[in-house]
């Protein structure tokens, strides 16, 4: 066995053992999480939204800058006015 295929060898066990250190912290910081209660994610969806059929509400662009949020089709984001949006239809 060559002295290039043994460090190349000895890097790929390098890579393996640091990949699953990596895994391991994800993983008990994730259980972590759960138990304090952090692991609930709250509704990106607007109050007025819920259960409406029109509800789209995919983010659509390149990066996180120019990133746009599409709520609906006829309010592309969001009714914005406290009443109930005219809109509005149950979901099927």
């Amino acid at each position: 066995m060559s002295t290039f295929s043994t460090s190349l060898t000895a890097n790929l066990i390098q890579q393996q053992t640091n990949y699953r250190r990596w895994h391991r912290h994800q993983s008990k910081c994730q259980i972590l999480r759960s138990q304090l209660g952090f692991n609930q994610v709250v509704s990106s969806r607007p109050a007025v939204c819920q259960g409406c059929s029109h509800y789209h509400g995919k983010a659509y662009g390149q990066s996180r800058t120019t990133r746009t949020r599409l709520i609906c089709g006829f309010h592309p984001y969001g009714w914005t006015a406290n009443d109930n949006c005219p809109d509005w239809q149950e979901k099927y």
